[in-house]
């Protein structure tokens, strides 16, 4: 396994993380069950196996990025071998004192390395120094590899939202207390 650094992403790094394969693939996904019953309304995942491995493509334009990098609270590129492997961003929202973790990405050839796992520790360092209480993580439901590294790195489920990106995925939350 190669050895990986973080640091903070500038502006010659962008056209490598916008070249890096920002897909995945999934043998499973969380299913939404939603009961709207008399006064009740009852929300159940349940992890659901595949019948065969679906892409999952990435809920942002990865081209997009030269735009928005520098509107992130952070941003931090991981290099595996000297070349640019993934990267992270989060933003924070004032008042709260949570920092949301928005996109991590890891390209193909780096992913089971421990690239996603030092980003992630990287991301949860930062929010720590900055004062934030819970580090927050965004992904599709049908993301099971983010789902695992999630649950991996001590989170757990705090919520969904139908409909959150424009591709019209559900949306999980994963959160983990830091103080």
């Amino acid at each position: 396994m190669p050895e990986i650094q973080i640091r903070p992403t500038v502006a010659s790094d962008i056209s490598h993380l916008i070249a890096l394969d920002h897909s995945n693939a999934s043998d499973s996904v969380w299913q939404l069950e939603l009961r709207r019953d008399a006064g009740q309304i009852t929300a159940a995942f349940r992890e659901v196996r595949l019948p065969r491995s679906i892409p999952v493509a990435f809920p942002h334009d990865p081209r997009a990025l030269a735009d928005t990098w520098m509107r992130k609270s952070m941003m931090q590129t991981a290099f595996a071998s000297d070349a640019p492997a993934g990267y992270v961003c989060a933003l924070e929202r004032e008042p709260s004192s949570v920092a949301w973790v928005t996109d991590l990405v890891v390209g193909a050839s780096n992913r089971r390395q421990g690239a996603g796992g030092a980003l992630l520790a990287s991301a949860q360092g930062w929010a720590l120094g900055r004062g934030h209480r819970q580090l927050v993580l965004e992904m599709q439901s049908k993301n099971m590899p983010m789902i695992r590294l999630a649950q991996k790195f001590g989170c757990d489920f705090c919520g969904y939202n139908d409909r959150y990106y424009l591709t019209q995925d559900v949306t999980l939350f994963f959160g983990k207390a830091l103080k």
